[in-house]
């Protein structure tokens, strides 16, 4: 199945909400990290795109007709060579709200206290599933935080320029008439007229329920999808 929709939004920009927009319209099915973390085995297609420039996408794919928030999003041009009638959808939002957004949940999110970090420990050493989830988790830190924001989120400045540079480059980077700068706020409207089809009659759906980060993670390292009533997963360290 080839790829339609390639997402180039960061996480936290209105992703998940996206994601299933874009399949209440028709997609069969959109790629979102969630989706990793409920098949951590496939993350080596991941690293070996990151690697190499390029993976076996029609295995990574496989039944999937768009991507969107992390792990697509930082090989998006690499999407558009291998996908070239795909259009790409940029997700955006108030910078400030995205700063304290990723500041809250997945910079942060993940076992605290001692007793929260004991009974991770023991959910590694019984379960392979759960140590593979975590090395996906680790993957999206190493990436994210470490190398594409060089381990300077904390320093607010850093990561304004860093999020400036991304739209910037990505608005460079694709056509014009093959880029919608989306912010779900705006609802059904630009999304439809950009893909072309009619809107439905019920509201978008807004999903950003940040209170769930903590009661999602045991199930995804069950390989149960979570419902979908978040804006992303919860990367833990």
């Amino acid at each position: 199945m080839s790829i339609k929709i390639i997402g180039a939004g960061l996480p936290r920009t209105g992703t998940n909400t996206l994601k299933q927009s874009l399949e209440q319209l028709g997609h069969k099915h959109v790629y979102h990290m969630k989706e990793l973390l409920v098949n951590p085995e496939k993350l080596h297609y991941w690293k070996t795109l990151d690697e190499t420039g390029d993976t076996d996408w029609d295995s990574l794919y496989n039944g999937y007709d768009g991507t969107v928030d992390f792990p697509g999003y930082p090989w998006y041009k690499e999407h558009m060579k291998r996908y070239p009638d795909a259009k790409v959808i940029l997700t955006v939002r108030d910078f400030e709200d995205w700063y304290k957004s990723v500041d809250s949940t997945v910079f942060r999110a993940g076992p605290q206290t001692p007793i929260e970090k004991v009974k991770m420990l023991g959910k590694l050493l019984f379960s392979a599933r759960a140590r593979n989830v975590v090395k996906c988790i680790k993957w999206f830190k190493k990436v994210f935080f470490a190398e594409k924001l060089q381990g300077k989120f904390e320093d607010k400045e850093f990561a304004k320029k860093f999020w400036e540079e991304h739209i910037a480059d990505v608005k460079a980077s694709v056509p014009q008439e093959k880029l919608l700068v989306y912010d779900v706020r705006d609802g059904w409207g630009p999304l439809c007229k950009f893909l072309g089809v009619e809107e439905p009659k019920e509201p978008l759906p807004h999903l950003n329920k940040k209170e769930n980060f903590k009661k999602m993670l045991p199930k995804l390292m069950k390989g149960e999808m979570v419902c979908n009533n978040v804006e992303s997963m919860p990367y833990t360290s």
